[in-house]
């Protein structure tokens, strides 16, 4: 099963999309945006930048465990990550993410 991006309203009414895997597994999440349009924008620049190694900011949180942001070019964050145990754990998302976002479908859960 392929890669989707749902697009959903959170709690406090704002528009944010997250990424799942083919197992279903979120593997990258959006902040919240106030405009529908901007968080389509949003899932537009993720499929466009997901495949560039070079866009996957690889951080360490403060409870010791790995995480990645993917940046649009101009650097700004546009999906994050969960937490992983491991280095291997975090570079494993990210592979999914570059292999699932590219082509993945929307589903609109608004």
């Amino acid at each position: 099963m392929a890669g989707k991006f749902e697009l959903y309203t959170d709690k406090a009414g704002e528009f944010r999309f997250r990424l799942k895997a083919g197992n279903g597994e979120i593997i990258l999440a959006s902040e919240g945006y106030k405009q529908r349009a901007s968080a389509e924008n949003g899932i537009e620049s993720v499929k466009k930048n997901a495949p560039d190694d070079a866009r996957y900011e690889r951080k360490e949180t403060k409870a010791g465990k790995q995480m990645f942001n993917l940046k649009a070019t101009n650097g700004q964050v546009i999906g994050a990550s969960e937490s992983y145990e491991s280095t291997s754990g975090r570079d494993n998302g990210i592979a999914s993410v570059m292999k699932n976002a590219p082509d993945a479908e929307t589903k609109d859960l608004t």
